[in-house]
């Protein structure tokens, strides 16, 4: 591809985008959650060059979660994840107010996607922030309709998709591809470009953003330029939601510097302020 290209991508549809990336993941799992920061950013930087698709591949340690001393060692591992990555979670909801059915989350995200792929995204995302943020267990089906409002869903679609067996089978078929890609644990990214006869790289795991950030370069062969990140103010508009966290590693600032500046969006009445288990979240008031 000629740089003369790279320096204009407006002409890539969503199909011909040159790089794809496979990302495995378990509505459930905190890493999957702070992956999310990441995530935000690739789309933020590289969005014009790659696509992501989402590949639900839920873990045991998570649909298996009905003993008491399986539910304690799933809240030790949110409660580790939020020390180190710093994107909130609390474990003790595990003990509070536990999902008692993670395999209808799963079902709901693919009934979700049938409506299309960001109508799947968005209610994905949505699922997480009950989860994370509001701690609600996202087995409840009147949770998940909540999900499904604010995913901006057909609502009786969705309803009539959850109960489907295209859904329940739509989620096999994600496990599968995870088993046949030799996807063992979430998150799992595994980055394709358009060339069918390259091989995919698989990166499993929680990395810092640069390692990621220079497989989708090496990926595409050519350092394509990156896109100017936008006003905060914009980013809270366009994921509605966010961590300090987020904030912070998205713009590679400090936390009291991403305290402050969301600070002053909240003084002039942009966004609000939501204290959440070991974190601050801030929602833009639409």
């Amino acid at each position: 591809m000629s740089a003369k290209k790279w320096t204009d991508a407006s002409w890539y549809s969503q199909e011909q985008r040159p790089l794809e990336i496979y990302l495995f993941i378990d509505p459930l799992s905190s890493d999957c959650w702070a992956l999310e920061p990441k995530i935000k950013k690739l789309l933020l930087e590289y969005e014009p060059y790659l696509r992501i698709k989402h590949i639900l591949s839920s873990s045991l340690d998570t649909l298996n979660c009905q003993t008491e001393k399986q539910r304690k060692e799933l809240a030790k591992s949110w409660n580790e994840t939020a020390l180190k990555s710093g994107m909130p979670c609390d474990g003790s909801q595990w003990m509070k107010n536990p999902v008692e059915s993670p395999f209808l989350a799963s079902v709901a995200v693919k009934a979700a996607e049938m409506q299309g792929k960001k109508a799947g995204s968005r209610f994905l995302r949505s699922i997480q922030e009950q989860l994370f943020v509001e701690q609600k267990n996202i087995s409840d089906f009147d949770v998940l309709l909540t999900c499904a409002e604010k995913s901006r869903l057909d609502i009786d679609e969705f309803t009539h998709d959850i109960h489907s067996a295209t859904a329940s089978k739509a989620f096999q078929c994600d496990v599968k591809i995870a088993s046949e890609m030799d996807v063992h644990s979430t998150p799992t990214l595994v980055f394709f470009n358009e060339n069918i006869e390259d091989e995919g790289i698989k990166v499993d795991g929680l990395y810092p953003y640069e390692i990621y950030s220079q497989i989708v370069e090496q990926m595409l062969e050519e350092k394509p330029p990156k896109k100017e990140l936008p006003a905060i103010e914009e980013f809270l508009m366009r994921f509605k939601i966010a961590a300090t966290v987020e904030v912070a590693e998205v713009y590679d600032i400090s936390m009291k510097e991403a305290e402050k500046r969301l600070k002053k969006l909240m003084f002039n009445k942009k966004i609000e302020k939501i204290e959440a288990g070991n974190g601050t979240f801030w929602r833009y008031i639409f």
